[in-house]
């Protein structure tokens, strides 16, 4: 069930024999000459859904913008604030805790977000137990690019190519999600890495096509569905047992 095409009374009785829902995160950013600026939720948007046809969950409505301020330098990026992020977070969890929810599975798409959505989770703790409603109200983060599987699916395929952004994995994902939007460009075969990462002009001085350290040539939309399947198993592993938690 997705939370946006449902109406009250089904959500009410979803609740009769659920409290979890799963949120898809991501971020609107440059993803290199030939990645989606959209990559990171598209990515987290696909595989939540999936988790949720595979478990019964409720999905919520993708957010789309994360914390991406490292990459403003390059147009098209869009970005919250982490104190932003954190707020966006606080509210969504305490609307749906004052309905009867109390698992909050996030699948997450961007590195960027997993510090930030960690504070959320404290800050949205603190905030309903000022309210007496966090004594049951669990927020629990999965990020899709770091399941086991993934991992070594990228290791076989990619090898030291896949890098740390733009990499192939995330790329041939959104090529099996959105076929007819697969980009092509010339990648000069000599790709940054290994930069730390500070403020967006930096980072664009460092990064100068926005690639770190990755081959995203190497992706294919057959790549993609294999991601795919990999991370929808093993989210809704981790998805069933963070319900099953007291």
């Amino acid at each position: 069930m997705q939370l946006h095409l449902s109406t009250w009374p089904e959500v009410e009785g979803y609740l009769q024999s659920s409290t979890g829902i799963i949120f898809p995160i991501g971020s609107t950013e440059q993803h290199g000459p030939i990645g989606l600026i959209g990559t990171d939720a598209i990515c987290a948007e696909a595989i939540a859904k999936g988790v949720g046809e595979a478990t019964g969950a409720m999905v919520g409505p993708t957010i789309n913008v994360g914390m991406a301020l490292h990459h403003l330098a390059f147009p098209g990026s869009v970005s919250l604030r982490p104190s932003t992020l954190i707020q966006v977070i606080v509210d969504y969890v305490s609307s749906l805790a004052n309905a009867g929810f109390s698992r909050f599975y996030f699948i997450n798409g961007h590195g960027g977000n997993i510090a930030t959505l960690k504070a959320a989770f404290s800050e949205a703790y603190h905030h309903l137990g000022c309210l007496d409603h966090s004594q049951n109200v669990r927020c629990q983060l999965g990020n899709w690019f770091m399941a086991r599987g993934v991992y070594q699916l990228a290791k076989e395929l990619y090898g030291d190519q896949e890098g740390h952004h733009a990499t192939p994995s995330e790329v041939a994902l959104t090529q099996f999600v959105y076929p007819e939007a697969i980009k092509t460009a010339p990648l000069n075969p000599e790709v940054a890495s290994g930069h730390s990462i500070y403020s967006a002009q930096d980072f664009r001085e460092h990064y100068v096509d926005g690639r770190m350290g990755s081959n995203p040539a190497l992706a294919t939309p057959e790549h993609g569905q294999r991601f795919y399947e990999v991370a929808v198993k093993e989210l809704s592993e981790s998805y069933q047992r963070f319900l099953a938690e007291n």
